[in-house]
């Protein structure tokens, strides 16, 4: 038995039996995990999501606060950053972003392994030359930078969905581009992630051979209805799926290789019975806060714990109603429909018995195979 097995089988048990009990007490772990939206503007006007109808005219938070927010003593232990937006590289400042958070990792964020950025691909020149002058500073940091480029449709369908004409033709640049600099800078990993629509179904095919081809890891999944992150409950009605839908998604991820298999066979149980059963650690080792300061412990419910504008971090997080909040966590109606990929992805090593009932399942060299693909051994180092 090697130290990285005997290690992952001794903290995954300890992880389940500590988040068990604080989820009985409604107590806050250690934040390993953190979505940070550091603007709600966006170029694009995408048929899914709601969060570009924000007010133009309400501040993005500047990038003093933002390093000053990662900077807290809560975050010590944070091995994943996600950043989002609207659109983040349309702040121009976003290198700065970049090299505090290098800065930070000396003191603050130790612990810090990833730094992931979801990016529509539209401002392929203020992409690239953002990651040209921080990538250097990444790599020296020993942070790995996860550039995810949102991708509907191989083709020109792409444009319709993000209602923007030549979205396609602009994302497929942006890619070939950022594949030139992954030749030159290890630290920087591809990949795609689709919205899976009523009108895309039929691309996803595509979607998949495209990423095969550009060496790209997918994250395919449904669009998600919330009135928190996406801010689209109107949209319900016209983002439906029909059992036609459903079925020709399931077929989709049946015959499907390579992938994440846990999130695939969640999927499929879940378009099959109409109701999502897997376990989350939002609340207790994730939290995601908007660009105007409101603090969710999970982002697709509606209910947020407090605003940074009001009140600290300690405060919010450790407060009565974010104890409330986290007790109910797996038993909102959200979450019975919760097909995130990324929340299920941060609970696997919190909450702990899940995986290594994987690893049983599975056995030790696939299981381990999917650990290191998905990045998951970064939190058992």
């Amino acid at each position: 038995m090697t130290p990285s097995f005997f290690r992952l089988i001794i903290y995954s048990a300890y992880n389940g039996i500590k988040f068990r009990y604080l989820r009985l007490i409604g107590k806050t772990g250690s934040p390993k995990a953190l979505s940070l939206e550091i603007t709600h503007r966006c170029i694009a006007r995408c048929i899914m999501c709601n969060i570009w109808k924000i007010p133009a005219d309400i501040p993005d938070p500047s990038i003093k606060e933002l390093l000053e927010l990662l900077s807290k003593d809560i975050f010590s232990n944070l091995v994943e950053l996600d950043i989002t937006g609207g659109e983040p590289f349309i702040r121009k400042d976003i290198t700065g972003l970049f090299s505090g958070i290098c800065r930070l990792k000396k003191k603050n964020l130790k612990s810090l392994k990833s730094i992931a950025v979801t990016t529509n691909g539209l401002l392929t020149r203020q992409v690239i030359s953002a990651l040209e002058q921080s990538l250097p500073l990444l790599k020296d940091s020993k942070i790995h930078l996860v550039v995810v480029c949102a991708l509907d449709s191989a083709g020109s369908l792409h444009d319709n969905i993000r209602n923007y004409k030549g979205a396609w033709e602009k994302v497929r640049h942006t890619i070939r581009e950022l594949k030139e600099l992954r030749k030159l800078f290890p630290n920087l990993i591809l990949g795609l992630k689709t919205t899976i629509l009523p009108i895309n179904i039929e691309e996803l095919d595509g979607i998949n051979c495209f990423a095969e081809k550009n060496d790209l890891f997918t994250i395919i999944s449904p669009c998600i209805i919330t009135p928190g992150r996406y801010l689209n409950p109107e949209l319900a009605d016209s983002l439906k799926f029909t059992q036609k839908d459903k079925n020709k998604i399931i077929d989709f991820f049946q015959k499907r290789s390579g992938g994440w298999q846990y999130h695939q066979d969640k999927l499929i149980q879940y378009l099959k019975t109409g109701v999502m059963k897997k376990n989350c650690t939002c609340g207790y080792n994730y939290y995601f806060i908007r660009s105007s300061g409101e603090v969710f412990l999970c982002p697709l419910i509606k209910e947020g714990a407090g605003s940074l504008k009001k009140a600290s971090l300690e405060s919010i997080i450790n407060s009565k109603k974010s104890s409330q909040i986290r007790r109910k966590i797996g038993r909102f109606p959200e979450c019975q429909v919760c097909t995130e990929p990324g929340l299920e992805r941060y609970a696997l090593p919190c909450e702990g018995f899940s995986y290594l009932f994987m690893l049983l399942k599975m056995g030790k060299k696939s299981f381990f195979k999917l650990h290191t693909h998905m990045g998951l051994d970064m939190y058992f180092e």
